[in-house]
């Protein structure tokens, strides 16, 4: 018997859905990613109404095929610092080798250097050391590591990030640490020599910190859809374009996934249509994604190994996109001080564009430098 299949891209503001029926027609569905007065998650409220199944009522996962989606979940979370408070193992005496990082200065003319929010929200130095031909040159004190991890978790620590030096290839300290992390409850543990098995301190911590962080909130959506989905096979978009089975989706391979399904839906319209070099300028609600491709198959995808996106250093492979943080439903705003506009000041139920102020700004006389002081009309501030 022929089945539905569907392919979703779970955004920051709408979700699309588009349906392949047993019967060969498709469909095209829109929903607003959030309204919680009418439904849970958008994706799966999309599925119902194409299927017809009434809201609580258990989805016939038999007339499914497949699932496959693309969402910015992880990417929204990391734009907006909404991921799972994160609690970084490392060893003594690199508590500040992330934030020190490679001391790059890409704009050497700026007087005032604004850092990046660090992703994790405390440090323990672990009593450990490892040389880079295996010697063990301090050995682990299991006990005060196992006291350092039960304090963080009475702080409501779940989360844990654990990177060691010349973990990437000599393992047993950090497999131990990660045995006590997961015995004591932790609910997310980041191993680096698992999730980035390479040399290189810095970048391999940034990428264990990234998955410490947003693994979390990953997982608990996935988990949920995959519940009501119950005997879908259900795929996810990965930043490096390709798909993967939604029990192996990991919080370092979604940072890209909703960008990533639009620019291999972009390569693939225009390849069809006779083009191939192409800008690729996806703009959503609640970011802007920009991309390029010059080449004559699908195989030519650019991708970056070691890339930064919002601030934060990874390495792992990623389409070649540039994100901003600002789409067609921020709205601009003044917090008392000055001006801002991003992805924090969107809402579902406004307009998808920069709302006007009314009034006007003035400037006062002999005060510059200052930041222009509104002088609200009637309706204030919008």
């Amino acid at each position: 018997m022929e089945k539905w299949q569907f392919w979703i891209d779970r955004g920051g503001t709408f979700t699309d859905i588009v349906a392949l029926r047993p019967d060969g027609r498709i469909l095209a569905h829109k929903l607003l990613s959030e309204n919680p007065g009418r439904y849970r998650d958008a994706a799966i409220a999309g599925i119902r109404e194409l299927l017809e199944v009434s809201p609580g009522a258990t989805i016939p996962g038999e007339r499914i095929e497949v699932v496959k989606m693309g969402t910015t979940v992880a990417t929204n979370a990391l734009l907006e610092r909404k991921g799972e408070r994160t609690v970084l193992f490392i060893t003594r005496g690199f508590r500040d080798a992330l934030r020190i990082a490679y001391q790059n200065r890409p704009r050497i003319f700026d007087r005032h250097i604004v850092l990046p929010e660090l992703l994790y929200a405390k440090v323990v130095e672990v009593e450990e050391r490892i040389g880079a031909r295996g010697e063990v040159l301090v050995p682990l004190e299991v006990e005060r590591t196992r006291r350092d991890l039960e304090s963080a978790y009475r702080e409501g620590y779940r989360s844990a990030a654990i990177v060691l030096m010349h973990g990437y290839r000599y393992r047993q300290h950090e497999q131990k640490i990660a045995e006590l992390a997961r015995a004591i409850g932790y609910s997310q543990v980041s191993v680096s020599h698992e999730v980035s098995p390479l040399m290189k301190l810095v970048s391999r911590g940034d990428t264990t910190v990234v998955d410490a962080y947003l693994s979390p909130i990953l997982r608990r959506y996935v988990d949920g859809v995959a519940e009501e989905l119950s005997g879908v096979h259900l795929m996810f978009m990965q930043s490096n374009g390709g798909l993967t089975d939604a029990r192996r989706f990991a919080g370092k391979d979604s940072i890209l996934s909703g960008p990533a399904g639009g620019v291999v839906g972009a390569v693939r319209a225009s390849l069809a249509a006779g083009f191939d070099k192409i800008i690729g300028f996806d703009m959503g609600g609640t970011s802007t994604d920009v991309s390029h491709f010059a080449g004559a198959q699908l195989s030519d995808l650019e991708r970056a190994f070691e890339t930064q996106v919002a601030g934060v250093r990874m390495r792992a492979p990623m389409m070649s996109i540039h994100t901003v943080a600002a789409g067609g439903g921020s709205i601009l705003h003044f917090d008392g001080s000055r001006y801002r506009v991003g992805m924090q000041d969107r809402a579902p139920r406004r307009r998808s564009r920069v709302r006007k102020i009314r009034g006007s700004c003035r400037r006062d006389p002999g005060r510059h430098g200052r930041h222009p002081r509104p002088r609200a009309g009637r309706g204030g501030l919008h």
